[in-house]
């Protein structure tokens, strides 16, 4: 297995011109990125949950909105199930999934020293804890309740904010894990 060598600005390694940090500023350079993960989080979350209010408002039981012709628009539905609309009898397990990705990405933070996977966690937490919400408060009741989706491409699944920051953020931890990158700041030679 090959040896991890650390990056600059990670726990091992200073990023001051040479001089060893201490142990705190190992922790001021974790709170930062603890920092950005929680900031990125709590905009995608508010982003998700004011889209979504917006969208039931003003949006839910009339025509969909045509934004590009044909090739996009906005159009309300529930969601049950997962993406694609599958596996709407399992929404419980759907929450309960949601609700332990949220609990591994806060237990993460704590060895976090990479800013770019900050970024991803973030946007996987605040995709996470948007969907959440709407399976805990929404209707039919608690841990079943149904997701409100609303961006409809032509040919593809109906998705929200939440979603697209799920994706986004897991595309960015797949290209991070290709290069090498772990969270705590170390990168793998393979």
């Amino acid at each position: 297995m090959a040896e991890a060598e650390r990056i600059i600005g990670t726990p091992e390694t200073p990023d001051d011109g040479g001089e060893q940090q201490t142990p705190a500023q190992r922790r001021n350079g974790r709170g930062r990125r603890i920092a950005v993960l929680f900031a990125v989080a709590a905009f995608a979350y508010a982003l998700d949950l004011i889209s979504k209010a917006l969208v039931v408002a003003k949006l839910e039981g009339r025509t969909p909105i045509k934004l590009v012709g044909d090739l996009l628009e906005l159009h309300a539905i529930r969601n049950p199930g997962a993406a694609f609309g599958f596996g709407a009898a399992f929404t419980v397990i759907f929450t309960l999934i949601a609700a332990a990705v949220i609990v591994v990405i806060i237990r993460l933070a704590r060895k976090l020293y990479s800013f770019p996977w900050a970024i991803a966690l973030g946007l996987l937490l605040g995709g996470a804890l948007g969907n959440l919400t709407d399976r805990i408060f929404r209707a039919p009741g608690i841990f079943e309740g149904e997701v409100v989706d609303f961006i409809a491409p032509k040919g593809f699944a109906v998705f929200n904010l939440a979603d697209s920051a799920i994706v986004c953020g897991g595309i960015l931890i797949v290209l991070l894990s290709f290069r090498g990158l772990d969270p705590d700041g170390t990168i793998h030679k393979d």
